[in-house]
């Protein structure tokens, strides 16, 4: 838990402690207790950077992506992710992931992005969990494989993210290594469009053009079963 005694912190980031380091970072970072300044957030997540801390890495990293309190540096950004990254940090394995599914400050390449993915997936990011789906869906670093695609989009979609909400009822729609299922469509963009997730609000309307009144109910009642379980 960060404590805001910034005078305090500071003086222990001074002698040299990791965890003050950081957590003066994360202050300047987020304007805690202090006017924001990502200049001096870079500068304190560096030197605890350098000492190891993946929490200061990956957050270096995220500067170094977004071009905050740094020149926008997308080779340093992969640098300081993979450092995280390979200390176990799922957030900076999932922006490590993305970073070799663009090409950003890596040569393109999906089998890459598709490992770390998977790394970030296995420890709960729901982000890493949809992308993965998507890169089983479509074959890309990995072998086509729709029960793949469909295991992750529904272990992010159970969490509430809509992305993976409306890739799932797409693949019920269009009965993508399940059969044709409009009921269990028609719930997870439901789902989705809660959420106001365009594209799932645009289908609901095409989809309800071709279900029974009977279906629709049902479907609707499953989508609140699920809200009410999250």
């Amino acid at each position: 838990m960060l404590v805001l005694d910034f005078e305090g912190t500071k003086a222990r980031a001074e002698q040299g402690s990791i965890s003050a380091q950081y957590n003066l970072g994360v202050m300047f970072d987020h304007g805690m207790g202090v006017t924001e300044d990502p200049a001096e957030a870079a500068r304190w997540y560096r030197r605890a950077a350098e000492q190891g801390d993946a929490e200061a890495q990956s957050n270096l990293g995220v500067l170094y992506d977004a071009g905050r309190g740094v020149s926008q540096d997308f080779v340093e950004a992969v640098r300081w992710y993979r450092r995280a990254a390979e200390q176990g940090h799922a957030r900076a394995q999932h922006n490590l992931a993305l970073m070799y599914e663009n090409g950003l400050g890596v040569k393109q390449n999906d089998a890459e992005a598709a490992e770390w993915y998977r790394r970030a997936a296995e420890r709960g990011v729901v982000e890493a969990q949809s992308n993965l789906g998507c890169l089983y869906a479509h074959g890309r670093g990995v072998p086509q494989d729709y029960a793949e695609a469909l295991k992750w989009h529904r272990r992010a979609a159970e969490q509430g993210f809509a992305q993976a909400q409306f890739n799932l009822a797409v693949m019920h729609a269009k009965g993508l290594g399940v059969p044709v299922d409009y009921i269990e469509a028609y719930t997870w963009f439901s789902l989705a469009a809660a959420q106001r997730y365009t594209a799932a609000v645009n289908v609901l309307y095409l989809f309800a053009q071709v279900m029974s009144p009977a279906q629709i109910a049902e479907a609707r009642r499953r989508a609140a079963e699920m809200g009410g379980q999250r």
